[in-house]
This record gives structure tokens, C-alpha cells and sequence, in this order.
């Protein structure tokens, strides 16, 4: 069966084929550096990452190119208040996505920057004059003429047959219905950073950056562009035209687009108090692993309601998968193999495989291998599990993990990074006490708690019941969890 996705131009689920061969080329329009990213910025990027992660379990070759808007209106606003110059104000916030990006086990693409092809788009601006698709106006900026394009608006399916024609805005964000001639580049204006180019001085507009770095890297037609949902009108919109109007070619065949998502039942916003960036949860102890896990466990194209509810439970599945896994590893099986448990791990891998191939569907992923574990989990209870059976359970569990990358433990540094920043940044108050709990339960090294377990048991063993629980309550106070099960007692890290 092969992957199908929902294809925002055709509005309809189609198969994804390639345009060339084995290969898939692939555009995502990244962030734009003026502050830094939030849990809705990062689920769109997790279901970019899910998108490619899968395209490579599947055996297609890869060209994954994203951009960095370094230059736009609220960075040029910003810079000039913070009293530095573009470059020094976005380094600060690409640093932090990247940072953050990594922190939840997001692959990094390609890189392209809009400040590095300012050329480019002025030789693009250029093309589009040539060919009347541009227009100079009388302060040096140039503009796109819409009504040149009749296709305009086949992505966001809206009408715009009785928009003005000539009428123009030139900001990078304006109202979602108001179709108008946009702005290609910008004249310079007293105090605002500008490039010196063949068409004039001034600045790319935010629409002609990701069209120039786009084409540039993956060729004028190319198979897939993706976003969130916020960007289809208007700049996928734009992007399009422009492109379209410069090649005559289809730009790009497939457009996958993420939905927004609600906090606690409401839309995000500062005003309400309920606008989080991924720095934010970390302080209040929440690891970025479950911030991963909760991000992706609704399929990309619905509405996901982000609560601390779900984090918890985020939370707990992470840990039930980490714990499942090291029972497989750590566990004293016999030889051999249970035809009914290699049955169980086949078939759920052929599950996974189904759930991603219907428009990357991570619940009923998510389902699937749950099903296993419960399956698996009762019968190595009951001692039916043998070393065959258990390297085929891991199998299928990291084909699993390939794919939403939680099973590794490394919260802690991950962790310990962003503490280590708020306090550099004068943020030491944010810094909450669980937060403070799973990094201390961090300073004790795996061998310092096993001794301590030891010590607890002795204790036990002698009745000592007082020591015993104090030496508990103490690992408790760190953040170590004690499990007592059929195979002895385990631990692990909150």
C-alpha cells in the first residue's frame, strides 16, 4: 500500500509518488528568529519530522531543505528597538529554535537563510518585471501584480474575483480575506537594515524569500511543500503565484499543512496566560520527550487540545514504552521461539505501517503498539516469552521509536540545558521545583542508586522497616520511582 497524504491543492487524500525516481524533495518554511518558538510552532515541525522520518523508513531518498526568515517586519521592528543590528538580534533566537528543535528530537534539514540569497531574489524580482508579473512603484519597492495570475487563490480555495485590482499592501502580516497586489521588496525606510541589490536598495518581502530559497535548492518544480496551517493564505498562496508566474511550471505538487492547536480547550495567546514555549513546560518539569509524545499523538491535519492532563498521560506512555523496552533487554529468557509472539510482533508492525501509510495516522500507531505491549507484557508474566520472541518485539518497538523517538533517555542534559540558560538570562525564578527534583535525581549516578537500593533491602531483610523507608523516601525526594515486581525490585527516574 503506498503512503498517501492529504494534499491541500487538490483538497483530497491522493498517493504520494515522487516526481523523480526514489527521491523525495521536500521545502518546509521554518521560523521566523524574533523570538523564541512555541508548542504550536513545534507541532507542526514534529509532524514535519514524523512526514520525513517515515519517508525514510520507507526506503525514499531524502533532500529536506527548511529556511531560517532572518529578515522580516516584526524582526526589523524588534532589532531596531532592542538597539542591535538584524543579524546580532536573530542569531540569539536561531540558536534557541535549533537548540529547542533538537531538545524534542526534531532531525534537522538543510538550512537556507533568507539574508544569504538577497541576490537571488532580486534577480527573481527582476524576472517577474520582465515578464509583467511586477511593477515598480514610484519609492523603489516592487510589487506583484494578482490579477496576471487567474489561478490565484487554488490553494486556499477562496474566491477573489471582486478584489480590486492594484490595490496593494505591503506588511508581511494582513487580514486573511484581503487579497491584494504584495509585496515583493521593500524600498528602504529611515533606520530600517536594507541591501543594496540590482533592482535598488532595500529588502526581499517574506512571500519572495521561501519561492527563491525553495527552487534554488530543489529545482523549479518540486514534490513537497509543507506548513502550518496559519501560512496557507496568504503566503503559500503567494509563493505559488510568483513561482508559477516565473517558471510556468507546477512549483510544487504536494502542500501538507499541520493545524493549529488549542490549550486547555482555547486558542494560544499571551493574553489568556496560556501561551507556552517549550522553554516555559521545561521549567515546570515537564520532560521533552512527553512534550514530543503529546505533540504527535494526534494526527497532524486535527485539532489537537494541548492540557497538562495530557502530559501526564504523555508522560506515563513514555514510560511504559522506556520500561517495556528494558524488560526485553534485561530479561533472562529461555531459547527458542513462541510462533503465537512473533505472530503478535508481525502483525503489529504491519499495523504501524498501515497507520502511517493512511495519512500519517499517529493515534492509530500509537494504538497499535500499546496493544502489543499489553499482549506482551501479560505473557512475560506468565513466562511465555523466549529470547527469539523478545528480539522481535524490540524490533518492532524500535521501528516504532524510529518514527517518534521517545524511547531514548535523555531528558536530563536536555533538561539541565534550559535551567543552566534561565539562570544566565536572570530567569532563576521560573525554574519550578520539580524541575529542580528530576535534575537532582539526575546528580546520582545509576551505580549510587543501586547501592542504595541494596542498603534498602538489607534493611528490610532485618527488619529494620524504619531505615528501609527512610532510604526510600529519600531516592522518592530525588525523583526515583520504586517498582516492586515478579523479577525483584526496579527503579527508574521520574
Amino acid at each position: 500500500m503506498p503512503l498517501r497524504l492529504f494534499n491541500t491543492l487538490s483538497a483530497k487524500i491522493e498517493d504520494f509518488r515522487p516526481l523523480q525516481n526514489n527521491e523525495v524533495r521536500m521545502y518546509t518554511c521554518g521560523p521566523t528568529v524574533y523570538d523564541y518558538g512555541h508548542i504550536g510552532n513545534f507541532r507542526t515541525f514534529i509532524a514535519v519530522d514524523i512526514l520525513r522520518r517515515y519517508l525514510r523508513q520507507s526506503g525514499y531518498k531524502l533532500r529536506h531543505v527548511m529556511n531560517i526568515t532572518d529578515v522580516d517586519d516584526k524582526i526589523i521592528r524588534n532589532s531596531a528597538q532592542a538597539g542591535v543590528g538584524v543579524q546580532q538580534y536573530t542569531a540569539k533566537y536561531e540558536k534557541a529554535f535549533l537548540e529547542d528543535a533538537a531538545a524534542l528530537n526534531i532531525e534537522q534539514p538543510q538550512l537556507v537563510r533568507a539574508t544569504e540569497h538577497i541576490d537571488e531574489m532580486a534577480d527573481f524580482i527582476a524576472h517577474l518585471v520582465e515578464k509583467g508579473f511586477a511593477y515598480r512603484t514610484e519609492d523603489g519597492s516592487y510589487y506583484f501584480r494578482i490579477a496576471k495570475f487567474p489561478a490565484y487563490g487554488k490553494l486556499s480555495k477562496k474566491d477573489f474575483a471582486g478584489m480590486e485590482d492594484g490595490a496593494r499592501v505591503d506588511v508581511d502580516e494582513y487580514e486573511k480575506d484581503n487579497a491584494r497586489d504584495f509585496a515583493l521588496w521593500k524600498a528602504p525606510k529611515p533606520g530600517e537594515a536594507s541591501w543594496q541589490s540590482k533592482i535598488g536598495p532595500g529588502r526581499p518581502a517574506s512571500h519572495i524569500e521561501c519561492s527563491v530559497m525553495s527552487m534554488h535548492e530543489l529545482g523549479e518544480s518540486f514534490d513537497l511543500h509543507a506548513g502550518g496551517e496559519d501560512l496557507i493564505f496568504p503566503h503559500h498562496e503567494n509563493e505559488i503565484a510568483q513561482s508559477e508566474s516565473a517558471t510556468g511550471k507546477p512549483f510544487a505538487h504536494f502542500w501538507f499543512h499541520a493545524r493549529f492547536l488549542l490549550v486547555e480547550g482555547e486558542k494560544m495567546s499571551k493574553s489568556l496566560g496560556n501561551f507556552h514555549t517549550l522553554r516555559d513546560l521545561v521549567l515546570k518539569g515537564h520532560k521533552p520527550s512527553s512534550i514530543r509524545y503529546l505533540l504527535a499523538s494526534v494526527p497532524y491535519r486535527n485539532q489537537l487540545n494541548f492540557t497538562d492532563d495530557g502530559l501526564q498521560q504523555a508522560t506515563a506512555s513514555v514510560e511504559r514504552l522506556r520500561n517495556f523496552q528494558g524488560r526485553l533487554m534485561t530479561g533472562k529468557f529461555s531459547e527458542g521461539l513462541n510462533p503465537g509472539i512473533a505472530k503478535l510482533a508481525g502483525e503489529t508492525s504491519d499495523r504501524i505501517r498501515a497507520a502511517f501509510d493512511d495519512d500519517l495516522n499517529t493515534a492509530q500507531a500509537q494504538g497499535a503498539i500499546f496493544d502489543m505491549v499489553r499482549a506482551a507484557n501479560a505473557a512475560i508474566d506468565s513466562g511465555a516469552i523466549q529470547k527469539a520472541d523478545a528480539f522481535a518485539l524490540l524490533t518492532t518497538l524500535n521501528q516504532f521509536d524510529e518514527i517518534f523517538a521517545v524511547l531514548k533517555d535523555d531528558d536530563a542534559p536536555k533538561m539541565q540545558r534550559i535551567a543552566d540558560w534561565a539562570k544566565a538570562e536572570g530567569r532563576e525564578k521560573n525554574i519550578t521545583p520539580e524541575l529542580q527534583n528530576l535534575l537532582k535525581s539526575n546528580e546520582l549516578s545509576d551505580e549510587q542508586v543501586n547501592q542504595k537500593i541494596e542498603q534498602m533491602k538489607a534493611a528490610r531483610a532485618a527488619k529494620k522497616f524504619a531505615d528501609s523507608d527512610a532510604i526510600r523516601a529519600e531516592l522518592t525526594a530525588q525523583g526515583i520511582l520504586i517498582e516492586q515486581t515478579k523479577e525483584g525490585v526496579r527503579w527508574r527516574r521520574k
